[in-house]
């Protein structure tokens, strides 16, 4: 499987190519130069196989003989092996809870999968390698966790300061030792722009073995894929009809992995981009104008971006046909006063309780299933509620008892340091670090 840059499709590269860049030419992004089909009896069947088996077909062909195939049936292995349910939460709606692993979020499944795949593709080299990401909340603590104490990897994420909760700011700074932590004067978009400026600068590049841990990166984005198939398998043994899928959406990769299975073969009745108030794709589906903005802070944080780099990955999958866009994703935008009174009324009514991010999609399927009758559906819960509990609590009068995975980590030392929104700023630091 090649990899070409969707900036200039000439560059064409492997799988570990892809995974070490990152990012081509002119700050592009990778995409597959093939869609490769899953077996129709491999889908209509998923019960018949184990999560551990679905989650190797998954992603072998697009990594082909790069890694032997028992190396990478133990990487799948440990990437998901805590538990992905599918739970009910009325007669319409389910949740797939994807906040079972480590970080207690959805990106613990991306950030395991590269952590270990970068790690296999770097043990014969004899540079160290630094990891450069940015995140809006939750990436920054999976990236964390997946390369803790990896040998030869250093990583250094960014984050906008006081736009984080305090449980995801302490699973960026509290880990030290490889792990470095910048507070960013600004927003996730400031964050995201100074990563692509190092991936473009030569200098550092000359100086650093510089790789991406954000959803930009194909071993982040591509086995998001997995929990869709895990989702249908138990879905197939609940209800009959093809399942409304909507998900949580900031920079759009975790949809745009469900919409790449969707195109390989995973059923799927239509996609839900359930946004908060940094509404840049809802209006692209109402108007066709694509015009990014300023991000607003809302309560869901880990959304807060006017700048959403994967939507352009969802384009080429549609090959630009606006048409067919509109008429497989409906998108939403929710306000934290909407967000903060569904967290009330579904935790009354049903005694479920959504953080944030998963409260703007239970809200945003509700909606489009309004529209819809007759329809079922399952949104991805991406967080554990505890990861932000002054909104929750306020919202639904509970106390949120933390897990005793996060007590002693909560108690440690924060360790960041506070920069400027500005680029000569970061590279000093970078170059510093070789």
């Amino acid at each position: 499987m090649k990899y070409y840059n969707l900036k200039d499709k000439k560059e064409a590269v492997d799988f570990k190519t892809a995974t070490i860049k990152g990012q081509g030419k002119e700050k592009g992004l990778f995409f597959p130069e093939f869609i490769p089909k899953f077996d129709l009896d491999f889908i209509e069947n998923l019960h018949q196989y184990s999560d551990e088996e679905i989650a190797f077909q998954c992603m072998k062909d697009f990594i082909g003989d790069e890694i032997p195939s028992d190396v990478l049936k133990e990487i799948v292995s440990e990437t998901i092996n805590f538990e992905i349910p599918l739970k009910k939460i009325n007669e319409n709606i389910y949740s797939l809870e994807l906040f079972h692993g480590p970080t207690l979020a959805f990106k613990d499944v991306g950030a395991r999968f590269m952590s270990r795949i970068l790690s296999y593709f770097l043990q014969d080299e004899d540079k160290k390698v630094t990891v450069l990401v940015a995140t809006s909340g939750d990436t920054g603590g999976a990236v964390a966790n997946g390369f803790y104490q990896t040998e030869n990897i250093e990583v250094v994420i960014l984050y906008p300061k006081n736009r984080v909760s305090e449980v995801q700011e302490k699973q960026l700074t509290a880990l030290g030792e490889n792990i470095s932590a910048l507070e960013v004067d600004g927003s996730f978009d400031d964050c995201q722009s100074l990563v692509k400026q190092a991936f473009s600068d030569k200098e550092i590049n000359l100086a650093l073995f510089l790789t991406s841990a954000n959803s930009i990166n194909v071993a982040r984005w591509l086995p998001q894929q997995i929990y869709y198939l895990l989702a249908l398998k138990q879905w197939q043994i609940l209800e009959k009809e093809n399942p409304v899928i909507c998900v949580p959406s900031g920079n759009f990769g975790n949809i745009c992995a469900g919409i790449l299975a969707h195109f390989r073969g995973l059923p799927a009745e239509h996609f839900i981009a359930a946004c908060n108030e940094n509404d840049v794709v809802p209006q692209y589906l109402k108007t066709q104008k694509l015009e990014y903005k300023e991000t607003v802070a809302t309560l869901s944080n880990a959304m807060d971006v006017g700048n959403p780099s994967n939507f352009i990955r969802i384009l080429e999958l549609f090959e630009n046909h606006f048409e067919d866009v509109k008429s497989k994703i409906s998108g939403y935008s929710i306000d934290d006063d909407t967000t903060l009174q569904t967290i009330k009324e579904i935790d009354k009514k049903f005694n479920y309780l959504l953080d944030p991010h998963s409260s703007v999609a239970y809200t945003a399927m509700e909606q489009y299933l309004k529209e819809n009758p007759g329809k079922k559906g399952f949104i991805l819960a991406t967080a554990h509620p505890v990861k932000f509990p002054d909104a929750v609590e306020m919202a639904a009068q509970v106390s949120i008892e933390l897990p005793e995975s996060l007590k002693d980590l909560m108690k440690k030392e924060k360790k960041s340091l506070e920069i400027q929104a500005d680029f000569a700023e970061l590279k000093r630091i970078l170059l510093d670090k070789n």
